[in-house]
C-alpha cells in the first residue's frame, strides 16, 4: 500500500480524482450490491466516481445533514478521529484562510479515506487469493499441503504487517465499508478491521483452502465468494450431525471388520480419510435433489471396497465372499482381484426416497487410466437419454494425489471437459490426498504446490479440506455438488488426509516414512473425534453412538455368515455396464452368425447422392471440394464405390435403420487423407457447416462426427467408454496414423483386450488404424498389427474390431467395388478368393500367394507385368483373427500342386506371419509346407528413406514371383 500512499502525496488532490474507491459510491447510490457482468474483470481500482465521492465528503464536513442518512453513519465511523470543530461548523462562517485549510485538510481526508478503504480491499483481495497457504489443512499437523512453510508476507499473521497496506494497530477498531466483492459482512455494510480480519481468517485459513481467484468469470467467483465467506453459514443441524457420523460408523466400522477377518488379507483401506464415504454420499444426496438420477463414478483401487460397500450399497456377502480362498471361479473369464472390480446397481436413496441407478467402472491398477472411460461412458447416457445439460446424469471422478498429480491421462481427460462433443457438463473430483505415493514423499512426486493444480487449466475451483473436520468436508462436497449443477463445470474436492496403513496392508511404511507414521500412531480415529464432540454438544449420548455401532457390526456379522454359503465367484455379479437383452443367460451373444449386411440399390442409390451432394441453400463450398463431390457422384452413376464412399453408404445405412454412428479422432470429419469430407464448411460464412450425413431421411439416427483433441489415451479411452452404453450403436476411433496407437497402449492392454475376460465388460468400439508401407518412414507405416494379433483370444466372439484402414489406396483406381457386392443379400467377405484365369485351372497352378492389405495391388499388378495369371493364384484374407480355417482350407485343397507362399510387406518380426504360420500349418495339417516372403526383420518398423524402401519393395515381388525361390529347401 505505500506506492498508493506515494502517488497520493505526489498528485494531490489530482490523485483523488483517479484514485477512488469505486464499490463504496455504487454500493451508496444503489443501496444493493451490483456485480459486474459474466467473464468481464473485476472492479478493483476505478476511478470513475471520484468527483462524487470527494464532492460528498466536502458536503458532508460542511453539512453532515446535507447528504443521504447513510453517508452520514458511514463517514463519522471513518473520521471520528477529524477535529471536530473542523467538522461542526460550517464553512460559509470561517475567515477565507480558514475556509482554504478546511479545504486543503477535507481533501487529505478524503485521500486518506480513499487510500484506508483501498488497502482494505487488497487485503481482502489477499485473503482470497492467498489465504489457502496457510490454511490449518494437515491433520497430522507435520506438513504443508502446498509443500511450503513460507507465509504469503501480504497475509496478517502479525499486526506489524498492517503497516503493508498503510493501516496501523489503531486502525483495528475503525469501521470500514466493505466492497461488493465480499460477504464477509453479512447483512452489514461496513465492519471494523478487527472483526474483517478475524472473519478472512475464519473463511481462508482455517480447515478450508480455496484456490478460485484464478477463474476469469466474476459470477462464478462471487458464487463461491458468497457460500463460503457468508457469516455462520457452516451450521449444521443436530439431525445433519447425527447422519454423519452414522455415515463415519460406517466407514470405519467397515474397515475395522475387514481387519479383524482377514488381517493378512491385502484390501487398500481407507484408513485415514473415513470421511470419504460421508463425503461421497452427500455430493450423491445434494445432485439427486438437483433432478440427477444416473451416477457414474471411477476410481483406483484404494477404498474401493468401502465405496462398494457404503455409496454403492452392493450386498455385504457378495464383497465378503471375495476373501474366501476357497471360492471357486466362474467359467466365465480370468477374473480380477476384489479391489479392481466394477458395479452397476439400482436402488432407492435413502435421504430423498428417489430412484437413482449408480455405476462404478472397473479399473486396472493404471490408476487413471479410467478417468476418460467414466467420461465416455457418462457422455454416452447422456446423449442416448436425450440430457444436453447433464442435468439428470454426472459422473463423479476419485483420485489419489500421487496419480493425480503424475499421471498424464489426467490432463487429456481434465482437457476434455469443455469440448463440444466430449463434455459432460461438469465432474466432481474427489482427492484422496494421502500426502505420500506409495513410499514416494510429495516433495519428490510433484513440482507444482499441490496435488490439484492441474484442474486450474480449465477454471475448475478447488477447495482444499482437512478431512479430521468432518463438518467442513461435508459443506465442501455439498458446495461441490451445488457448483456442478449450476455451472456444469468441474470442480475438484481435495481432501487432505493420511494414509493410517502402508500402500497395502502388508507393507512397513517406517522404513521410509518413520516420523509421520510415528504421528500417524497417536492419531486418533476421526470417528472418535466427532463422537466425542457431538457428545460433549448434546446432539446424542454415548449410549446412542454405541448402538448405532453394535447396530452395524451386527449386520457386518450376518453378511459374514451368509458369505460362507457363497461356492462360486459370479463375474456377471460385478458388471459394470449390462447390456440387457443382448446376451443369453449363460453370457454368451444370442447369435455367433455373421448376418447377411447388403441393402437394396434404391438405398445405395439414396445414400451415393447425398454423398455427393450439399443438401441445404446458400452454402458455398470449397471448388476443390465441388469437385470431390462431382467424382462422387460419377461413381454412384457407375454404380462404384471406393472406400470414403463405401464408409459413406456403410454409416448412412446403420443411420436408416436408427443405429446411432459416432466416429471420433484427430481429424476424422475431413479425414487425415482428405478423403471423407463429412463435415462441409461455408466458405463464406464463418462456422458455418453441415453434415450432409444427417439429412439423409427425416427419421434417421443421428451421425456423430467430431474432430478430437490431440490425444490418443485420452479419447480412445473416452470413445470405449462411450461404447459401453449401447450395443445397438457403431462407435469408431480413428487414428490418424495406426503407428499412433501405442500412444493408448494402456487402453488397448488393460481395457480392450482384457476387459471382457477380466470384468465381463462389454463393448463394441471399432478402431480404424491405416497402414501400409508406403516410404513414409517408422513412425506412419505400421498400426503393428501384430501386438493386436497377440492379444486376440482366437474365439468366435471378439469384440472389439481392428480395422487396419488404407492410406494411397483411398485413391488407386483398382481399390473399388460395384454396388452388386453389397446388394441385398451380400455379407462380408472373411476371404476373397481369385477369380481370375489361375482359379479356372487351379491344377495348373505353380504358387499359391495368401496376402492381406495393400500388398495385395503390388503383387496383383507384378503377376501382370510377369504375365504370369495362370501360374500363380493369390488369395486376400480380409479377417486375420478370427483365423478363417474352413474357408482357407477350401483354397488350399482347390490347389493341389501349388507351392504355399505368405507374402507380407511388412518386417518378418512384424505384421502377420507370427500369427498365420501356426495356423496355416493347421490348416494343411503339417503335410505341405509355407514360405515366408517380405522385408527381413527390423527393430524399426519402417525405413526412412524412400531408396531403400523402393528396394526391399522390389525384393519382395522377385522372391513371389521366382518359381525357384525355395527349391528344395527344407521346411
Amino acid at each position: 500500500m505505500n506506492h498508493l500512499r506515494t502517488l497520493t502525496a505526489k498528485f494531490k488532490p489530482q490523485t483523488v480524482k483517479r484514485l477512488t474507491w469505486h464499490h463504496v459510491v455504487m454500493r451508496s447510490v444503489f443501496q444493493t450490491r451490483l456485480y459486474s457482468e459474466s467473464g468481464t474483470p473485476e472492479p478493483f481500482l476505478n476511478g470513475n466516481h471520484s468527483n462524487y465521492l470527494e464532492e460528498m465528503y466536502c458536503a458532508w464536513c460542511a453539512n453532515p445533514k446535507s447528504v443521504h442518512e447513510s453517508w452520514d453513519k458511514f463517514f463519522q465511523a471513518s473520521n471520528a478521529s477529524a477535529p471536530s470543530d473542523l467538522l461542526n461548523r460550517p464553512s460559509g462562517n470561517l475567515p477565507v484562510a480558514a475556509q482554504t485549510q478546511n479545504r486543503t485538510q477535507t481533501s487529505a481526508q478524503a485521500a486518506k479515506l480513499i487510500e484506508d478503504h483501498l488497502a482494505v480491499q487488497t487485503l481482502i483481495r489477499a485473503y482470497q487469493i492467498r489465504g489457502h497457504h496457510v490454511a490449518q489443512l494437515d491433520p497430522l499437523g507435520i506438513l504443508d499441503a502446498d509443500l511450503d512453510s513460507c507465509v504469503p508476507f501480504d497475509l496478517i499473521t502479525s499486526m506489524d504487517k498492517l503497516g503493508i497496506y498503510g493501516l496501523h494497530e489503531s486502525d483495528l477498531d475503525k469501521v470500514f465499508r466493505l466492497p461488493t466483492t465480499t460477504f464477509i459482512g453479512g447483512n452489514e455494510p461496513a465492519i471494523s478491521l478487527r472483526e474483517i480480519l478475524k472473519r478472512l481468517e475464519n473463511t481462508y485459513c482455517r480447515h478450508i483452502g480455496l484456490e478460485f481467484m484464478f477463474i476469469n468469470d466474476v459470477e462464478q467467483c462471487q458464487w463461491i465468494r458468497q457460500k463460503f465467506e457468508t457469516p455462520g453459514i457452516l451450521k449444521f443441524t443436530n439431525q445433519e450431525k447425527k447422519r454423519l457420523l452414522a455415515r463415519l460408523v460406517r466407514s470405519t466400522r467397515f474397515e475395522e471388520f475387514l481387519a479383524r477377518k482377514w488381517s493378512s488379507e491385502k484390501r487398500f483401506g481407507v484408513e485415514g480419510c473415513e470421511v470419504l464415504i460421508p463425503a461421497l454420499k452427500t455430493i450423491i444426496d445434494v445432485s439427486i435433489a438437483k433432478e440427477v438420477d444416473h451416477v457414474i463414478m471411477g476410481m483406483p483401487h484404494r477404498g474401493r471396497l468401502n465405496v462398494l460397500a457404503n455409496v454403492i450399497r452392493k450386498d455385504l456377502e457378495q464383497i465378503f465372499c471375495q476373501f474366501d480362498p476357497k471360492l471357486e471361479a466362474s467359467e466365465e473369464g480370468s477374473g480380477d482381484v476384489k479391489y479392481h472390480l466394477g458395479v452397476y446397481h439400482e436402488r432407492i436413496n435413502r435421504t430423498n426416497n428417489k430412484h437413482i441407478t449408480m455405476s462404478l467402472m472397473a479399473n486396472p491398477s493404471h490408476l487413471e487410466a479410467v478417468n476418460p472411460v467414466v467420461q465416455g461412458k457418462t457422455k454416452a447416457v447422456q446423449f442416448y437419454r436425450g440430457d444436453t445439460k447433464g442435468k439428470t446424469v454426472m459422473s463423479i471422478l476419485l483420485h489419489g494425489d500421487a496419480a493425480f498429480a503424475g499421471q498424464g491421462i489426467v490432463y487429456e481427460t481434465i482437457h476434455l471437459s469443455d469440448l463440444p462433443s466430449y463434455t459432460t457438463h461438469g465432474t466432481i473430483h474427489v482427492v484422496v490426498n494421502n500426502q505420500i505415493g506409495f513410499t514416494t514423499d510429495p516433495r519428490m512426486a510433484r513440482s507444482s504446490p499441490y496435488p490439484t493444480d492441474v484442474a486450474r487449466v480449465v477454471n475448475a475451483p478447488i477447495f482444499h479440506v482437512n478431512s479430521d473436520d468432518p463438518e467442513a468436508v461435508i459443506y465442501v462436497c455439498k458446495v461441490a455438488a451445488e457448483w456442478r449443477n449450476t455451472f456444469n463445470k468441474d470442480v475438484v474436492v481435495d481432501l487432505v488426509c493420511y494414509r493410517k496403513r502402508g500402500h497395502n496392508e502388508m507393507d512397513e511404511p517406517m522404513f521410509t516414512q518413520p516420523l509421520m507414521y510415528k504421528q500417524i500412531q497417536q492419531q486418533a480415529s476421526v470417528l472418535k473425534k466427532y463422537a466425542d464432540k457431538l457428545i460433549s454438544e448434546g446432539v446424542l449420548t454415548l449410549q446412542e453412538y454405541e448402538e448405532e455401532v453394535a447396530d452395524y457390526d451386527r449386520i457386518c456379522e450376518e453378511a459374514f455368515t451368509r458369505a460362507k454359503d457363497e461356492k462360486i465367484l459370479e463375474i456377471k455379479e460385478w458388471l459394470d455396464s449390462p447390456w440387457p437383452g443382448f446376451f443369453t443367460q449363460s453370457g454368451e451373444p444370442k447369435s455367433l452368425t455373421c448376418a447377411p449386411t447388403g441393402v437394396s440399390e434404391e438405398v445405395l442409390q439414396h445414400i451415393g447422392n447425398g454423398a455427393s451432394s450439399v443438401p441445404v441453400k446458400d452454402f458455398t463450398i470449397h471448388s476443390g471440394l465441388s469437385r470431390i463431390l462431382r467424382g462422387r457422384a460419377e461413381m454412384v452413376k457407375n454404380q462404384m464405390v471406393d472406400w470414403g464412399l463405401a464408409e459413406y453408404m456403410a454409416f448412412g445405412s446403420l443411420l436408416k435403420e436408427g443405429i446411432h454412428v459416432r466416429l471420433s479422432g484427430q481429424d476424422v470429419e475431413r479425414g487425415t487423407f482428405s478423403h471423407r469430407h463429412h463435415v462441409l464448411h461455408d466458405q463464406d460464412v464463418d462456422k458455418k457447416t453441415c453434415i450432409p450425413m444427417n439429412h439423409l431421411w427425416p427419421d434417421q439416427a443421428p451421425y456423430t462426427v467430431c474432430n478430437s483433441s490431440l490425444s490418443e489415451f485420452g479419447v480412445l479411452g473416452f470413445e470405449l467408454g462411450f461404447a459401453m452404453a449401447n450395443p445397438n450403436a457403431l462407435v469408431c476411433w480413428e487414428a490418424q496414423f495406426g503407428d499412433f496407437n501405442n500412444t493408448a497402449q494402456c487402453i488397448l492392454d488393460q481395457f480392450i483386450s482384457s476387459g471382457q475376460t477380466k470384468w465381463v465388460r462389454h463393448n463394441g468400439i471399432v478402431l480404424l488404424l491405416p497402414h501400409g508401407m508406403e516410404g513414409m518412414g517408422p513412425e506412419h507405416s505400421s498400426a503393428r498389427p501384430e501386438r493386436f494379433l497377440q492379444m486376440c483370444n482366437e474365439d468366435s466372439d471378439v469384440y472389439p474390431l481392428i480395422i487396419l484402414t488404407p492410406k494411397s489406396l483411398l485413391r488407386h483406381p483398382d481399390a473399388r467395388s460395384h454396388f452388386d457386392e453389397m446388394k441385398t443379400g451380400t455379407a462380408f467377405q472373411r476371404i476373397i478368393p481369385d477369380e481370375g484365369l489361375a482359379a479356372q485351372n487351379p491344377d495348373d497352378v505353380k504358387r499359391l500367394i495368401f496376402c492381406t492389405g495393400k500388398v495385395y495391388y503390388e503383387l496383383a499388378k507384378e503377376r501382370i507385368n510377369r504375365k504370369m495369371e495362370k501360374e500363380v493364384a493369390i488369395i486376400r484374407l480380409e479377417q486375420i483373427s478370427p483365423f478363417p480355417f474352413d474357408m482357407l482350407k477350401m483354397e488350399v485343397d482347390k490347389y493341389p500342386n501349388a507351392e504355399l507362399i505368405w507374402c507380407q510387406e511388412e518386417h518378418k518380426n512384424i505384421g502377420y506371419y507370427d500369427y498365420v504360420r501356426p495356423r496355416f500349418r493347421v490348416t494343411v495339417q503339417f503335410k505341405r509346407p509355407i514360405w515366408y516372403v517380405g522385408r527381413d526383420p527390423s527393430a524399426a518398423p519402417a525405413t526412412g528413406n524412400k531408396n531403400t524402401h523402393l528396394t526391399e519393395l522390389q525384393d519382395m515381388l522377385d522372391t513371389s514371383f521366382n518359381l525357384q525361390a525355395f527349391g528344395d529347401m527344407a521346411f
